[in-house]
């Protein structure tokens, strides 16, 4: 039997998405930079790879697993077995397909995939999971069930559209009601609160939600020849202006207190995903 009360008082390790509206925004690899930084900080990240149309987290560490959580799902490895080590202090769940299949596990099964979550979660401090683009049923499903909605916007109309689109399903199908925002290849501060005013002023007009400023990465073309040559931008290029800038991200990941009551740290997460929260 699931504790639910408690489930909703664990905190010890943060769950966070980072998502976006649109593809192409800069996502994955921020994900994959900021676990880095995090992990340099000494704290202890676990990264969830949800894309599962793209998932490239992998690469940027380039790491090549044998197994991923769909392998799990099937019952085929436990979950210590597919987590791999990619930087220090970081281990990466590898999604596949396995994520759709959570919602096909037997009672008994969601249970033991649960008992395996909970002699992980000593051993972390945020669980960053790295969510598709768009609206689709998969990208819902992970962001409802973590204590921080991460969105990833560029200057791009497309992307400032696409990312209110998103907030308002969250909000209208989930109840989600808060969310980060985060603004990316940008000119400079001055543009990425332009857009953050932008998304506040149509969502305070015809949704009821809260918005909050996560901070902004600056337009840098390291972060293309990084990824490009498959190496962690804040590695190959530790002095640019975009290197500085996950820094000062990763320093502050901590900072907001205020989460919602009824969602506790990692075993709440997996409890929704597997419906027995």
């Amino acid at each position: 039997m699931i504790n639910k009360q408690a489930l909703r008082t664990e905190t010890r390790t943060k769950t966070m998405s980072i998502t976006s509206g649109k593809g192409g925004v800069g996502k994955s690899t921020l994900t994959a930079n900021l676990a880095y930084k995090v992990g340099q900080q000494g704290q202890r990240v676990l990264i969830l790879d949800g894309d599962l149309s793209m998932a490239n987290i992998d690469i940027m560490y380039r790491m090549n697993p044998k197994h991923t959580l769909e392998h799990v799902i099937r019952g085929e490895k436990e979950l210590k077995d597919v987590i791999c080590t990619v930087a220090p202090n970081v281990d990466l769940i590898p999604g596949g397909s396995g994520i759709y299949g959570l919602a096909d596990l037997s009672v008994q099964d969601r249970a033991q995939l649960l008992e395996q979550i909970d002699q992980l979660d000593q051993h972390y401090d945020i669980m960053l999971i790295d969510t598709a683009p768009g609206i689709d049923e998969n990208v819902l499903y992970l962001n409802s069930a973590v204590q921080e909605i991460c969105l990833v916007v560029t200057p791009d109309p497309a992307s400032i559209t696409d990312s209110y689109a998103l907030i308002k399903v969250l909000n209208q199908q989930k109840r989600e009601s808060r969310f980060s925002i985060l603004c990316n290849q940008v000119k400079d501060e001055a543009e990425a609160k332009r857009i953050f005013q932008r998304l506040c002023d149509v969502s305070s007009h015809f949704l009821c939600v809260r918005l909050d400023y996560r901070g902004y990465i600056p337009m840098d073309v390291n972060v293309r020849n990084a990824t490009k040559s498959q190496q962690l931008l804040v590695n190959s290029y530790p002095r640019s202006q975009s290197s500085f800038a996950i820094q000062e991200l990763s320093k502050n990941l901590s900072s907001f207190k205020e989460l919602p009551e009824i969602k506790g740290g990692i075993q709440f997460f997996w409890s929704q995903l597997v419906g027995m929260a």
